[in-house]
């Protein structure tokens, strides 16, 4: 015979183990309540006891209880914030990243105005100017030294003549085209200058030394000192370098010869000027004695 599909109480000996178990556990806390109600009126310092000695049994509890709420609660809070702060520390990435560029920028922008200004500074100051022209190309890799201007023949550019930037000499013309000239620079083991000391105007020769130094020599002068941070101009002697125009800084100690590092150097500017030669003006004639008359 199949089993009965009655599912009551009556026929389950768990549901009816469960049933009787909550009607104990209800008429259980019928009389814990009763108890507590007739303590609290009958003694109430009594009932405070016992309430305290429950509050310091729970209160551990209740306190751990709350504290894992606190942090499960706190989570969604935490992933926003996370999700927040990453979000704002890229956009502070982007932003510094565009800054520099921008500050790049605004310092190749102010380098170029410094090196404008001194260079019109000097067009405004040199008596004969040809034309001011680009440094196209310079060489750096051999120990052959020449620079390239945009300018040539067509421009007045002539060989021979002066080449100068802001912050001292560069060289002389050595060949000229309609639109271009060729530049001997400084540095080339072919260039030499005469220079003379600032300060006590001590004669010597700045010599090219190929690797983007020069050599100073001094002429003239017995056992010459050269100390580090001597500055050399040019003295104008040979009638192509106008005086006064800065060389070299001397930067290490010799006696007679003392390497220099230029002031002017191709690859930190752009622009040039070209001059035209210059030719010191002839010795004042010496009087001639009166002749007599015999």
């Amino acid at each position: 015979m199949a089993p009965t599909r009655d599912r009551r109480p009556g026929f389950s000996r768990r549901a009816q183990y469960s049933l009787f178990l909550t009607y104990i556990l209800a008429i259980a806390g019928a009389g814990v309540g009763a108890v507590l109600l007739a303590l609290s009126t009958f003694n109430p310092p009594a009932f405070a006891a016992l309430r305290a000695t429950v509050r310091e049994v729970t209160t551990p509890v209740s306190s751990g209880i709350s504290a894992v709420f606190g942090v499960v609660s706190g989570v969604p809070d935490a992933i926003g914030s996370y999700f927040h702060v990453r979000t704002e520390n890229e956009a502070l990435r982007a932003e510094v990243k565009r800054t520099r560029a921008a500050l790049t920028q605004a310092q190749i922008i102010v380098r170029d105005n410094r090196r404008l200004r001194g260079l019109l500074k000097l067009r405004d100051g040199d008596a004969a100017p040809v034309v001011t022209a680009r440094i196209v190309s310079s060489s750096a890799s051999s120990t052959r030294r020449y620079g390239v201007l945009n300018a040539g023949s067509w421009q007045g550019v002539r060989e021979g003549q002066p080449v100068r930037g802001p912050d001292g000499l560069l060289g002389r013309i050595v060949e000229t085209g309609p639109n271009t000239a060729r530049v001997l620079l400084l540095t080339d083991p072919d260039s030499i200058v005469p220079v003379r000391r600032i300060g006590d105007g001590m004669p010597a020769l700045a010599a090219g030394r190929g690797d983007g130094m020069v050599d100073i020599r001094s002429v003239d002068t017995g056992d010459a000192k050269l100390r580090p941070g001597d500055r050399f101009v040019t003295s104008g002697t040979g009638g192509i370098y106008a005086p006064g125009v800065l060389v070299a800084r001397v930067v290490r100690a010799g006696s007679d010869t003392a390497p220099a590092q230029p002031y002017a150097r191709p690859d930190t500017f752009d622009f040039a000027l070209v001059s035209a030669a210059f030719v010191p003006p002839p010795p004042p004639a010496r009087p001639q004695p009166p002749k007599t008359r015999r």
